[in-house]
């Protein structure tokens, strides 16, 4: 669950209006993902990420938020998803020394298997009973996800929630 909300965060407001994007940059990507710049690899993820972030504005009911534009059609993200997923084949050797041992292998190179990695972390968060936890932020100009934790959450932090009663004030003296 950590990875794909984290993932998912890869992009967030930045308090103004804009969007900041930690991917943005093939060293940007290096950075968050711990591996080489590799602008093909980076383009890549980020499609991804804008597919998973689809599937949960779709699971969150999200409104239409700042992010909405990069959203992509459910099908073409569901199908997404599920392909990356399935680029590490994975098969099972036995392995025979003194005593008969279980180890997975697969073929493929260090990008698609963290392309799968982060895709399968996004079917495991989608399809677990913490998927009916998972939250859009409500505050102005906040495009988060998080799963609430507790009854009164209503925020992804507190700075949003600040944020939020901060703008309600401000519309009803103004108004």
């Amino acid at each position: 669950m950590a990875l794909a909300l984290e993932f998912a965060s890869t992009v967030r407001g930045d308090g103004q209006g804009d969007l900041v994007d930690d991917l943005a940059t093939p060293d940007g990507f290096a950075a968050w993902a711990g591996v080489e710049p590799d602008e093909a690899l980076r383009q890549r993820v980020v499609e991804l990420r804008w597919a998973v972030r689809t599937l949960f504005a779709h699971v969150a009911r999200a409104p239409e938020r700042r992010d909405t534009p990069f959203l992509m059609d459910f099908d073409r993200a569901l199908a997404l998803v599920n392909e990356t997923s399935a680029r590490v084949p994975r098969a099972a050797q036995l392995d025979w020394d003194e005593q008969p041992r279980l180890r997975y292998a697969d073929t493929a190179d260090a990008g698609d298997r963290l392309l799968a990695t982060l895709a399968t972390a996004a079917i495991e968060f989608l399809a677990s009973e913490a998927r009916d936890e998972l939250r859009a932020c409500p505050a102005p100009r906040c495009v988060r996800y998080f799963v609430k934790a507790h009854s009164r959450q209503e925020w992804c932090k507190p700075s949003c929630g600040n944020r939020a009663r901060v703008s309600r004030h401000y519309h009803r003296t103004r108004d």
